[in-house]
This record gives C-alpha cells, structure tokens and sequence, in this order.
C-alpha cells in the first residue's frame, strides 16, 4: 500500500479508500445488494491486512447500519488512531423544516448519530453529503465549525457539489473564521470525467483531496458488458440509470480498458484504478467480494505510460449530468427533488 496527505491536513490515507455503502442491513434501506455484518467484516478486516486505512461511510447508507457494521469491525480489528475514519450527513427532512430545526441543530443532531452508530467519540472527516438548497450555507458551515470545535471531527468534506458551491463556500469559512472543507467527494472515473471542467483544476489550485466515489463507475469499469456481474449489478437501479444512457460511447472507453488489461497482464480494475490514482488523492473503491478490495489494491503499484493514459482517454466525450448532481439545484413547487432523464424519474430516497 501507499499512502498519501489528504490535501491539506496532517492526515496520512491509503491511495484507496474503503467505500462502504455496500455493507448494512438489505431490510433497512433502498439496496437489496448490501453486505450483512458477518461477510461485511471479513472484507473491512482483508482491507486492513492489506494496508487500508481510509474508510467512507455515511448516515444514509441502509439506515445507518452501514456505520455500525464499520464501527464495530474497526474496534475490533485496528487502534482507533491506525485508521481515517469518513462519515456523510444529509440535508434537513421536510419535517425538521417544518419544525424550525436549524442548520446547526440538524448538524449537531447528525453527528450525535452517527458517533453513536460508529460507537466512537469522533470521526476524523464529516462529509457533507449532498447541497442543501433549504438551508443557508452560514448556518451549515457554523454547524459544521460548532463540530470541529467540540472535537466531534477533525476535518470537514463535501460531495455532490459544483465547484462554485465550494469555492462560495470556503471564502465564507475564512471570513468567518469557521473551518474550511478539506476534501471533495464528487462522481469521477474513466468513463465520467465532468469534474475535470471546473472541480479538479480549483481543488489543485486550494489542495483541496480529490476522494471520488463510482470510481468503477459501479462496476462497468470492471468488466467487459454482458461479463458476469454481481448482485448490485443486476439490481442497482440507480446505477443503471447513472450510466445506461451513455452505454454505447462509454463502452469503447470500456473495450480499451479490457484490451490494455489483457496486454498488461493484470483485471481492468486495476487499469481503471491505475489511471484514476493519477488525478486524485484516494478514490473511494466500493466492495463485495474479498476480490475487489484485492484488485484495488493492486492498483496502487501498477503504472500506465503516457500513450496508455491517452488511449484510454481519446474516446471521451462529454457526459450530461447524472445521479445526484442532476439534482443539484433548488426544489420544485412542492419542495420535492427528482432526477428525472426522459421518462424515468427517481426520487431523492432511491
């Protein structure tokens, strides 16, 4: 394993970060396919036998479930300060605004619970999930600074955001003296490259940790289409609607993923994670199997020469906006968000 400073602060992460949307309670959530504890330990436990370190959970994931199952495989397999641990909250409900909770009630709330599920008196990175159009950002930022000084985090994050969001956001942070966001968890791999318009070149501007999610863009990058697939695979819903629209032109990216892989003697995982490690600090690397934290972590020491980056890159073209940053604007009339693309709709809960 290799590690690395998550941008700037005194936080040394593996070039991978363990995602953890895959474990917690199927009955408790949206996803069928999730990990129960027992088999979602054994791949927590194979990734810190391998040198992970950096673990992303959040709040949403199968009711919290997702945290407690991390949280107790942690404390029974690492010392709290050999691990970096990452956790995500959600904007206000309907009801906590119908019910005059503030930002900073709703934030202190938050990490309350997920500290609770973690079975831990801080996290080391409070992510916030996704942008809250019904809240004004001092209040989510002094929420999140009243965090930072009761010692509850030591970092803050956010995903799903565009870069004028962050930007708008940490020159408040530093006017008001609160803590600034750290890190950016945003939709970024091979065959997704948007955040490479305006994200990527202001978080190298501000050393802001590049930590993106999808980073196999659930598993397509994995393997070739029609290839045997996982549970997720043949039922993620929300996956299928993220990328079946551009399947046919980012299938071309996918052949020449397999193609390189089959020269180099190594999976496709380890192409497409080789070539994301050179434009970020640690993607976020979802697993199920023992065997795609493995292949994941092979990556780290694999390297693609230049004209093996261009080819995987040539074929790109540009994407429309997909899963929750196609939400990422204010509510409509009835104070609803909906992805919508064509005919098809997917709530906010999906």
């Amino acid at each position: 394993m290799r590690y690395t400073k998550l941008g700037c602060t005194d936080l040394t992460v593996s070039r991978v970060c363990m995602g953890c949307m895959g474990f917690g309670d199927a009955s408790r959530g949206q996803h069928t396919w999730t990990l129960d504890e027992e088999h979602s330990r054994e791949i927590i436990k194979r990734g810190l036998e391998l040198g992970v370190n950096f673990y992303d959970t959040a709040i949403a994931y199968q009711s919290g479930t997702s945290e407690q199952y991390v949280g107790r495989a942690l404390r029974d397999f690492a010392r709290r300060d050999e691990v970096v641990v990452a956790t995500k909250f959600l904007p206000r409900t309907p009801d906590e605004i119908e019910r005059g909770i503030s930002g900073q009630k709703h934030i202190e709330n938050m990490i309350n619970a997920s500290l609770k599920n973690l079975g831990m008196d801080h996290v080391d990175l409070y992510i916030y999930h996704m942008w809250d159009w019904n809240t004004p950002v001092y209040d989510i930022l002094e929420g999140l600074n009243n965090a930072v000084k009761a010692g509850k985090t030591r970092y803050i994050g956010i995903s799903n955001c565009f870069a004028w969001q962050i930007a708008k956001a940490n020159a408040l942070a530093e006017k008001e003296g609160f803590a600034r966001f750290v890190s950016v968890q945003g939709h970024y791999n091979l065959i997704f490259r948007e955040e490479e318009r305006e994200m990527i070149p202001y978080c190298r501007e501000e050393n802001i940790a590049l930590t993106p999610y999808s980073a196999l863009a659930s598993g397509r990058l994995s393997r070739l289409p029609g290839e045997n697939g996982t549970k997720r695979a043949a039922e993620d819903s929300y996956a299928r609607f993220k990328y079946d629209a551009t399947a046919k032109q980012d299938n071309a990216i996918i052949s020449r993923v397999a193609e390189l892989a089959e020269k180099r003697g190594v999976t496709m995982t380890e192409i497409s994670l080789a070539w994301l490690m050179t434009k970020v600090t640690s993607p976020v690397v979802g697993a199920t199997k023992l065997s795609h934290i493995e292949g994941a972590c092979r990556a780290v020491d694999l390297r693609l020469t230049d004209m093996e980056t261009a080819y995987l890159e040539e074929p790109y073209l540009p994407h429309p906006l997909a899963g929750v940053m196609a939400q990422n604007k204010p509510a409509d009339a009835n104070g609803k968000h909906v992805w919508s693309t064509g005919d098809q709709k997917i709530s906010e809960e999906e």
